[in-house]
């Protein structure tokens, strides 16, 4: 049996200065180990960054809507007041719509305007006491003549008595007078220069000819100088025509008041 003897101090110096092979084998094998240990730690260290990106990734996907939604959510009230605001305007403007003009059509063309009736005719006064339709037209106009003067009915009666005696309610023409022949007239008679239906001359001053043959104006003529003479209302019918004329047959004008009362109350 062999006695192992410890090595002294100098014998272990010896070996480790005379083995410096082996010293660089561990240090090669601690690299190496070092170099599997860095690389088993490359895949850790690449799935935990995967990781965190992973997370990081979910955790802005997570808060995305929320920082989306949050201005609009914000804006709500205002938008809201809009709605509502429009929602008025839309209400006032249905108030205030003036439904009867939108019913008609845009398109539908303007209704023509309605044309103004033409003022009637006044009718035609009926005739009485045995009178023409065209002598009840000659009465109507010397009433009307007289009316428009302001004249009382009495001067009316006074008027047609006159008349009836003259003419017998006719606008008669003279040839005489040749213009009266181109005059509407209703017949002729020769008796001096006396026309129209009061028998006045014109070489008397009563006036030309057109007037005198005009019912309407040779009434006003007639008119005027009755009421220039005094007291002439109180005076008979028949005394006020002769005043007026100045006929040769005073008496002739009295005959006729009672049909000429009834012609001036006939168109009263």
């Amino acid at each position: 049996m062999r006695h192992l003897q410890k090595p002294s101090q100098n014998s272990s110096k010896r070996l480790t200065c005379a083995n410096p092979a082996g010293e660089s084998a561990g240090r090669y094998r601690r690299a190496r180990r070092g170099r599997h240990a860095a690389a088993r730690r490359r895949p850790r260290l690449a799935a935990t960054a995967l990781g965190s990106v992973t997370a990081l990734a979910i955790g802005a996907a997570a808060l995305y809507p929320l920082t989306r939604s949050g201005p609009p959510a914000a804006a709500a009230p205002a938008s809201a007041e809009l709605d509502a605001s429009r929602g008025d305007a839309r209400d006032v403007a249905s108030r205030t719509f003036n439904r009867a003009e939108a019913s008609a059509p845009a398109s539908a063309a303007p209704s023509p305007s309605p044309v103004a009736p033409s003022p009637a005719k006044p009718a035609r006064p009926k005739p009485v006491a045995g009178l023409t339709q065209a002598q009840m037209d000659n009465a109507a106009a010397i009433v009307e003549a007289g009316r428009r003067m302001n004249l009382p009915t009495r001067a009316h009666v006074v008027a047609i008595t006159t008349v009836m005696q003259e003419s017998n309610l006719r606008n008669l023409a003279n040839p005489a007078v040749p213009k009266s022949l181109n005059l509407p007239h209703e017949g002729v008679d020769s008796n001096y220069d006396s026309v129209g239906l009061f028998q006045q001359r014109p070489s008397q001053g009563w006036g030309s000819a057109e007037q005198l043959m005009n019912p309407g104006e040779s009434s006003r003529l007639f008119y005027n100088r009755l009421v220039k003479i005094t007291g002439w209302e109180t005076m008979s019918i028949g005394g006020a025509a002769q005043v007026v004329q100045r006929s040769a047959f005073p008496g002739a004008y009295d005959k006729h008041r009672a049909r000429a009362q009834q012609i001036v109350a006939a168109l009263a």
